[in-house]
């Protein structure tokens, strides 16, 4: 047995919908390799691509919400939309993950969480790679602007984060 699958269709709105025309989010369910849920973007790599190489995003959660559509649609627009996110790439939410988490930037980092199998995923024509959008401080991100990625990386590991917990304390 494995994960459940449901492919979300979200509409960005009709200023953005021409941004990621085809978005959909797919939410994995808890199974038998994670007690997590998982929000994976599609539809960023069809527009993105180059050369068959090109990036969707993964963000893992504590409980199926809409909020993290929600959250997974903003990335792909704000990829798609001229920002190109990349690997230890941010970017500012705006307001916390979940109401009360001092969370409110998103890290762009591998996806530690779900091995180096979902890293890579071959597609007709190419493959996309699928990278981890970790919810982070904003004193976390500043730290990383004066030390690195691997340096806040490192702080996380030393730490022991669970990076599923939006209450979590800041390592920075």
């Amino acid at each position: 047995m494995g994960h459940s699958v449901e492919a979300v269709d979200h509409d960005l709105g009709p200023e953005r919908r021409e941004t990621v025309p085809d978005l959909r989010v797919l939410v994995v369910a808890p199974g038998p390799r994670s007690d997590s849920w998982a929000y994976v973007t599609a539809g960023c790599w069809a527009l993105m691509e180059k050369d068959g190489h090109g990036l969707e995003f993964v963000m893992t959660a504590h409980v199926r919400d809409e909020r993290f559509i929600q959250l997974m649609a903003m990335i792909a627009y704000y990829h798609c939309g001229g920002h190109r996110l990349d690997l230890a790439h941010s970017m500012p939410i705006g307001e916390p993950w979940v109401p009360g988490s001092t969370c409110d930037h998103l890290l762009i980092s591998l996806p530690y969480l779900h091995g180096p199998d979902l890293e890579h995923c071959p597609l007709p024509g190419g493959h996309a790679r699928i990278l981890w959008t970790l919810p982070v401080t904003a004193a976390e991100i500043e730290f990383r602007r004066r030390h690195g990625h691997e340096a806040l990386e490192q702080l996380f590991d030393e730490a022991e984060i669970i990076p599923t917990d939006p209450f979590r304390a800041s390592v920075a």
